[in-house]
């Protein structure tokens, strides 16, 4: 599904945090935003699922504005996203099976054999067979992550949303979720969008990337595009100096 962000902008007691975010995301490509922390990636996202209102600018969704459709709309449109949130967000309380779940009965009719079936399916998509009775506190982080993915992926999602998806990971446990991610994406076809820190492994997994600086869309290309850019912010965040100003090329 296409996703066109149109000059957004959103201000927090006064602050300015998005400052006319412009950003069209194209049918099934997987983009990841990266940027500095405090720039408003994780606000962003939050207005794509509809979490936060803008004071002013568009979202469109196959062109539906989503802040200006009814309220029944606005839910037909979250259900066809899945959201793999910066922690996992698993219930604690509940099994991996219950987990994962979750969704299906929440949202459909679904008998419990189909469920089961559902659940079964999701869990071997992302590696895990054998864990349904065991409970997050007992899963390594990496293996949460999965579960959430699983989750995130059940209801076959048109378009999934990453918050950070490999923060506090080891390297190892890292590269295997980013080779989940290319995996379920190649499978699924959704269109995916990536809150990312993760440099330079992330640009193996990007179709195309765009950096958000001091509230807005600095620069959008390929992955290799960024990583030869001249635009001194994008220089000195790939490369992680600390030498010279930040400034945004007009």
């Amino acid at each position: 599904m296409k996703i066109e962000i149109i000059d957004l902008r959103k201000s927090f007691n006064g602050q300015e945090v998005l400052k006319g975010v412009n950003l069209t995301i194209h049918d099934r490509e997987l983009i990841v935003i990266i940027g500095r922390s405090g720039v408003g990636k994780s606000v962003l996202l939050k207005h794509l699922i509809g979490l936060y209102r803008p004071d002013s600018g568009s979202i469109l969704i196959e062109g539906e504005d989503i802040f200006k459709v009814c309220y029944r709309d606005v839910c037909r449109l979250r259900e066809r996203f899945g959201v793999l949130f910066q922690g996992g967000a698993l219930f604690d309380s509940m099994t991996v099976f219950e987990n994962v779940a979750f969704p299906l009965q929440e949202k459909t009719r679904l008998s419990k054999a189909e469920i089961r079936q559902r659940v079964d399916h999701a869990l071997e998509d992302v590696g895990l067979t054998g864990v349904e009775d065991k409970y997050p506190a007992e899963l390594s982080g990496g293996m949460r992550k999965r579960v959430a993915l699983a989750r995130a992926l059940i209801t076959e999602p048109s378009i999934v949303l990453f918050d950070e998806p490999t923060t506090g990971l080891d390297p190892i446990s890292l590269n295997s979720i980013h080779r989940l991610i290319i995996r379920t994406h190649k499978k699924y076809q959704f269109t995916g969008v990536v809150i990312s820190h993760d440099i330079p492994q992330i640009f193996d997994i990007a179709d195309r990337v765009a950096m958000l600086h001091d509230g807005r869309i600095v620069e959008v290309g390929l992955p290799e595009e960024i990583q030869r850019s001249e635009n001194p912010v994008v220089k000195q965040f790939i490369t992680g100096s600390l030498e010279g100003p930040i400034k945004v090329l007009q």
